[in-house]
């Protein structure tokens, strides 16, 4: 087994945060953000990328990161102008910088020809640096003619030791004496001295010194100097070698060790690295691995030399009075400059919190051990309430406690497997580029809630339907930049992707401002197709919901986008697996919009336990608005079976739970019965008659598809206290009138008629 292999799985990982990264501020900086700090981790998120790499020998992928880093790096530097051209450049870099980085990881490989284009473009966009995208060329040195001259040192006279101050001034571009000084005279902060010696593995891996000098700079005023001591004669010269080595002293405030180390954090091991506090007695003896630079220790010869310019007659008096004098208003600053220090350590460790990363295999059989607690927690108050111990009894007591702290452990269980939608978010900016290219429309995606949290499982499953309906919404829903034009509006379509909590669940909302849903031409289509009769007569609601039929498609020819008859019922079954519902509004020539209603978890339930027809029910809470006895006089009888109830100045429709499931054919009077005002994911209300409520219970989902079939109105099951199977409503599709009934709700549903479960119900007889 590759010893490597655990370590290049956490890079994997980690290059998948990054891309995210990325591509996150990227798109921000489309959008107009060109804060410093978001052009910085964009940086620094190739350069991970890059430095990672090298470390595993991915080359592929370390050429073409090194270009796309220069390229950022120029932009960081002002060098380049991150204009929409220049962005969206580099968003399909990204995108290829992506393929990489999964081609490394899966073992496939890239599309060499779109990933050379891209690297060509990234070196013109370098090359001309921001100024037109012309290469710039006007550097002096067009007409120069290098003719290289062999000359012989091995008899050259050794210099005299009164020059060796010259040569150290030749060496650093300066005043030797002055060679320790700080950058910048009265320079706040503490002083480092750097010494970096690169070694032949570090530009082997497309890394470059002078980036990382310049990130140093970063920190704080740096004053860098060349030590070109080892380089050899041109004769003896290899190129791919490394022979110069730099020197810095970093000044600045609140500079720490860590710091400095993180600039160099991809090439530790491939150069020599000494980084002293100013007061610390810089190490002498060269380290090993690195370069011979001769005999002479540059460091060595520095001090000399300033010593050697230190006055004779100079009186230790006067240093020591001058410290004396400046104590006072030395050390406030100090203590001032420690309690900035530790605040921002402090506000570093809050801002980034420990993780770690734990197999989804053990949180899972974590979740599975919770449900079987709470499951055995309900069994032990069902026994006690058999047993008819008063609630003020210590075992009672005790059981309330234990209830408590279920839950508690529950929630804390359910929050560890809780994600943000960003999570799957972050794959749609590149299938809408690709989309867009493909389509020639021109089209900008919104994102909103992409911190909204949901389970796992439900994340993992979202990713196919979101996709099907963003490609529809592009191919479908926006029309062609000209037409758009025609119509008064902006070239560039919009597509907005959308999550929030509602009632206990989570809705993600995909918006488009197209043309909308052109009625007649799905009614035409369907009746084409056989799907429905051409004397049918249907509501907007209704033909809406026909482009969810099997086999039904709008789109005259094949295509790898759409036109193979398999999409929007793929998406509706997708959905109605996870037990959500989903929703279209559509307004002709301003845009339609689909609402995916899904749970919030997979796992557990608060319910209200009731009882119909004997059967022992869940209605989740979440739908509940509140229960009532009904009243005689509160009662209305619409035709021979359909009733209304009036609840607060208002009548809702009055659905017998007990008829419409198939547990009895007569109603009985409603005054003898409980109420349950609930409300729709549409907003439209209900009363469900049951017989009596047991009480409010949270209870664990089982998948009642996985273990038996679907059931119309049944949205899942659980297990109760007493060991017995109790079944949970689907509450929108009790609310939807079934065919063969004749009771229901007057009003029209809010889905259009669309059972969650089985087929169209209202289209059910239609044809």
């Amino acid at each position: 087994m590759d010893p490597l292999a655990a370590i290049k799985v956490t890079f994997f990982q980690e290059c998948e945060e990054q891309l995210a990264e990325l591509e996150g501020g990227l798109l921000a900086m489309e959008g107009g953000d060109h804060d410093p700090e978001i052009v910085n981790a964009v940086f620094r998120a190739v350069h991970s990328i890059k430095g990672g790499a090298g470390a595993f020998s991915l080359e592929a992928l370390v050429r073409f990161s090194h270009v796309f880093e220069t390229a950022l790096d120029l932009i960081r530097s002002g060098d380049i102008q991150a204009d929409q051209e220049t962005l969206k450049l580099l968003l399909r870099s990204a995108d290829v910088l992506a393929d990489h980085v999964r081609a490394a990881r899966d073992g496939g490989v890239v599309d060499e020809g779109r990933s050379s284009a891209m690297a060509e473009a990234l070196e013109a966009l370098a090359s001309g640096m921001g100024g037109g995208g012309e290469a710039d060329t006007g550097d002096g040195f067009d007409d120069f003619v290098f003719n290289p001259v062999s000359i012989d040192m091995s008899d050259a006279p050794a210099p005299a030791d009164d020059s060796v101050a010259a040569l150290l001034a030749s060496i650093t571009g300066g005043d030797a004496g002055e060679a320790e000084a700080p950058a910048a005279d009265g320079a706040p902060g503490q002083t480092w001295h750097v010494r970096f010696y690169p070694q032949v593995g570090l530009y082997q891996k497309a890394n470059e010194a002078g980036l990382l000098l310049r990130e140093l700079g970063r920190l704080g005023d740096v004053a860098v100097r060349l030590d070109a001591s080892g380089l050899p004669l041109l004769q003896n010269m290899n190129p791919e070698d490394a022979y110069l080595g730099w020197s810095a002293d970093l000044t600045g405030p609140g500079i720490e060790e860590a710091a400095i180390r993180e600039v160099f954090e991809w090439v530790e091991g491939d150069c020599y690295l000494d980084i002293v506090r100013e007061g610390a007695p810089p190490p002498v003896a060269q380290a090993s691995g690195v370069d011979a630079v001769g005999e002479v220790d540059v460091m060595a010869l520095i001090r000399a030399a300033q010593a050697a310019e230190v006055p004779a007659a100079a009186a230790p008096a006067a240093p020591v009075r001058a410290s004396a004098e400046s104590k006072a208003p030395v050390e406030p600053a100090k203590a001032k400059e420690a309690a900035l220090d530790a605040k921002a350590q402090a506000a570093a460790r809050e801002a980034s919190p420990q993780t770690i990363r734990v197999d989804l295999e053990r949180v899972d059989r974590l979740i599975d051990l919770v449900g079987e607690l709470v499951i055995n927690q309900a069994m032990l108050t069902q026994r006690v309430a058999e047993c008819g111990l008063q609630r003020a009894s210590s075992v009672a007591m005790g059981l309330d406690d234990l209830e408590q702290l279920t839950r508690e452990i529950q929630d804390s269980v359910m929050a560890i497997r809780a994600q943000p939608v960003k999570s799957v978010f972050q794959r749609f900016p590149r299938l809408v580029r690709e989309i867009a290219a493909m389509t020639g429309k021109e089209v900008r995606l919104i994102m909103d809630g992409e911190g909204t949290e949901v389970d796992k499982t439900v994340i993992e499953r979202l990713s196919d339907p979101l996709t099907h309906m963003i490609r529809n919404a592009i191919d479908h829903g926006l029309e062609t930049p000209d037409e758009r034009e025609a119509a008064g509006k902006p070239r560039e379509g919009v597509v907005r992707l959308a999550a929030l909590h509602r009632s206990g669940r989570i809705v993600i909302e995909i918006s488009d401002d197209g043309r909308g849903i052109n009625r007649p031409r799905v009614k035409q289509i369907a009746v084409d197709k056989g799907l429905i009769s051409p004397e049918a007569n249907l509501s907007d609601d209704e033909i809406d919901n026909l482009i969810f039929m099997a086999g039904f498609s709008t789109a005259a020819t094949v295509s790898d986008i759409s036109g193979r008859g398999v999409g929007m019922d793929v998406v509706r079954r997708s959905i109605q697996s996870l037990g959500g519902r989903i929703n279209i509004s559509s307004r002709p020539g301003q845009g339609s919009t689909f609402t995916l209603s899904l749970p919030l978890t997979l796992a557990v339930l608060d319910g209200m336990v009731v009882t119909v027809a004997g059967q022992t029910l869940v209605a989740p809470l979440t739908a509940i608005i509140e229960s009532l006895q009904p009243k005689a006089c509160d009662v209305r009888n619409l035709g021979p079976n359909a009733q209304v109830i009036a609840i607060r100045d208002t009548h809702v429709p009055l659905i017998d739970i007990g008829r419409s499931l198939g547990y009895r054919t007569v109603t009985p009077p409603p005054t003898e019965g409980v109420a349950l005002l609930v409300e729709g994911e549409g907003g439209s209300r209900a009363a469900l008659m049951v017989d009596a409520i047991q009480g409010q219970r949270q209870v664990v989902i089982k998948s009642l598809e996985a273990n038996y079939r679907p059931v119309p109105g049944i949205a899942a099951a659980t297990i109760l206290g007493d060991g017995r199977v109790a079944l949970i409503l689907d509450i929108d599709a009790v609310m939807v009138p079934k065919p063969h009934e004749g009771g229901g709700p007057v009003a029209a549903p809010a889905n259009g008629g669309l059972d969650t479960v089985g087929a169209p119900t209202s289209l059910a007889k239609v044809g």
